[in-house]
């Protein structure tokens, strides 16, 4: 009699338990659907005027759609959408920022992007940062001048094959910044789209147009594997731009 009553005492002790932490998991499927909410509200009135949000102005919106279907697990994309979103928001119509806002910004970025993915895909991300360098905290870096090379290794990456991957390294070495993405090539034709490809060219005439010859921007395809590496050298920018001025 002891001993029935001791179990039903633990049963009920769990179902108490369970029932406790089903109530708890629930508020935060209601928290997590109203910071979502929230977000898309603010997303569809707040207009961007920067010429950022003019290379790619679904940008936050593909970004959205891509944390939607997981929105009530995904707290810690919730919370890299909020980097991002400060980031576009207030940072990006400043004429310079950090290589540390930057590298930030992309990380945030990858994490977002990372739900699309199976888990079984091969996603390699490197970050060679020599934070002890005194230009890593300076304002020579364009912002948001990495967006276009990340979004399109998601955009056009083979995300069905067996052996496709997608890798991103940073590095910030000697005042150089510099960003390799490369992606197995998807043999399904994506979707054009009306003005498709002005991001890379919004992007390529700023590097032409604020770095001049500091800067070296190389695509190729090799293997089946498209390939992009930007490196800006900094110093050099930032002397020319104390020589002028």
């Amino acid at each position: 009699m002891i001993w029935t009553i001791g179990i039903a005492v633990v049963l009920g002790s769990w179902v108490v338990y369970l029932l406790i932490r089903l109530h708890q998991e629930q508020k935060k499927t209601l928290e997590a659907k109203k910071k979502f909410e929230e977000i898309e509200y603010q997303l569809d009135n707040i207009q961007l005027e920067t010429i950022e949000s003019r290379i790619n102005p679904h940008l936050l919106k593909n970004i959205l759609n891509s944390i939607q279907s997981h929105v009530y697990q995904s707290y810690y994309a919730i919370d890299k959408l909020a980097n991002v979103l400060d980031y576009i928001l207030y940072d990006s119509h400043k004429q310079y920022v950090t290589p540390k806002e930057e590298v930030d910004f992309i990380v945030s970025l990858i994490e977002i992007n990372k739900i699309k993915l199976s888990p079984l895909f091969e996603l390699k991300v490197k970050l060679k940062i020599h934070e002890n360098e005194p230009m890593y905290l300076q304002r020579y870096l364009v912002p948001l001048i990495s967006v276009e090379l990340v979004e399109n290794a998601f955009k056009h990456a083979d995300l069905q094959s067996p052996d496709s991957f997608i890798s991103v390294t940073v590095s910030f070495n000697d005042s150089i910044f510099s960003l390799t993405v490369a992606n197995k090539i998807s043999a399904k034709e994506p979707m054009k789209k009306e003005k498709s490809g002005i991001g890379d060219e919004i992007m390529e005439q700023r590097l032409k147009i604020i770095y001049k010859e500091n800067y070296t921007l190389d695509k190729f395809v090799e293997d089946n594997v498209y390939i992009a590496h930007l490196k800006i050298n900094l110093l050099e920018h930032k002397a020319k731009m104390l020589a002028i001025g």
